[in-house]
């Protein structure tokens, strides 16, 4: 499932591309008629992500809500512009199979192509062989022979400008709501560091964990506690504080839980502007290239069940906690 980095570069692609923009918007597939019927010919005004969650905004007090889930992506076509950040990555935007990021030299903002030799501008969201699977017919690298392009698989909403197009797929979560419904929905969830990094929102997911009976690994990836983290952000942060996923919330000193809101803050703003989950910190130029192109090297615990902690040698535990798999190491966060 994408977290809460891809889905702050993906709404950064729609503000590039989209804002200001009136779209023509239909739903393929037929799921989302109703909706893409009511977006038609709007102006699209804004985009914003909460979390895991985007919100795009339209002429008349509409709002597109999508939350991509496991399966979810968006697929771009067209003449498509990168801001600042994305084109500093080359378009590194959103993956979530952590496959890698190549660079090219010792310039950590070079070229940067993913293992399969793509540049995946084009494609944002769930992992591209979940996208060839429920796109049968497409193929990896072709480029569309026309404008717009044919809709490939089961496409729930295409957003349309004069240049490029959006098209959507098996998302969790695809609605149009009006201003108070997003209201609603945005006020349930936890506080996200990139839409407001100061002392109020410290404070607010200090104080709910810290009074909560709830082990601290679940806590982390409660969207109504903190927006944003899942499963490969969790077990970072929890090894990266030397804490406990077992620790009941209430038991967290409270300098730690600070602790844990500032690393979020911080490794957050890193996965926005490199499209990857990097963890690891103070790492050479050779050593920093090898952690972009492969997670091997760029995580301190996440999928490293049964090899040695790099930090005290003991082997890192593989368990489950709240249907989600968890890393940890049983020395270092004892």
């Amino acid at each position: 499932m994408p977290e809460g980095h891809s889905v702050h570069r993906i709404t950064r692609q729609f503000e590039r591309n989209f804002v200001g923009h009136v779209v023509r918007a239909s739903s393929p597939q037929g799921r989302f008629a109703q909706g893409a019927a009511d977006l038609d010919g709007r102006r699209v005004t804004d985009a914003r992500a909460v979390g895991k969650q985007m919100f795009l905004g339209f002429e008349g007090d509409r709002w597109l809500r999508v939350h991509l889930g496991m399966y979810g992506a968006w697929d771009f076509a067209g003449d498509i512009l990168m801001d600042a950040t994305i084109a500093s990555a080359n378009g590194r935007m959103g993956q979530t199979n952590q496959r890698g990021t190549f660079l090219e030299g010792p310039n950590p903002d070079a070229v940067v192509f993913d293992s399969a030799g793509e540049n995946s501008i084009t494609s944002i969201g769930a992992p591209r062989r979940t996208r060839l699977r429920m796109s049968e017919s497409e193929k990896p690298g072709a480029e569309p022979t026309s404008f717009p392009p044919e809709p490939i698989g089961q496409v729930r909403v295409r957003l349309l400008t004069e240049t490029v197009c959006a098209d959507l797929r098996g998302p969790t979560a695809c609605e149009v709501l009006d201003p108070a419904q997003v209201e609603a929905i945005v006020a349930k969830l936890g506080p996200d560091p990139l839409l407001d990094p100061g002392p109020d929102s410290e404070e607010r997911f200090t104080r709910v964990v810290r009074r909560k009976p709830t082990p601290i690994g679940l806590l982390l990836m409660d969207q109504n506690v903190v927006a944003g983290i899942g499963n490969v952000y969790r077990a970072e942060l929890l090894f990266r504080a030397r804490l406990n996923p077992h620790t009941p919330g209430r038991l967290v000193p409270e300098e730690l839980a600070r602790g844990l809101w500032r690393d979020w803050a911080k490794l957050l703003a890193i996965g926005v502007e490199t499209g990857q989950m990097m963890t690891m910190d103070d790492l050479d130029p050779e050593a920093y290239r090898a952690a972009m192109a492969s997670r091997e090297d760029r995580h301190w615990v996440y999928k490293r069940e049964g090899l040695p902690c790099r930090v005290c040698g003991t082997n890192i535990v593989l368990e489950e906690m709240g249907a989600r798999k968890l890393y940890w190491c049983p020395r270092c966060q004892a």
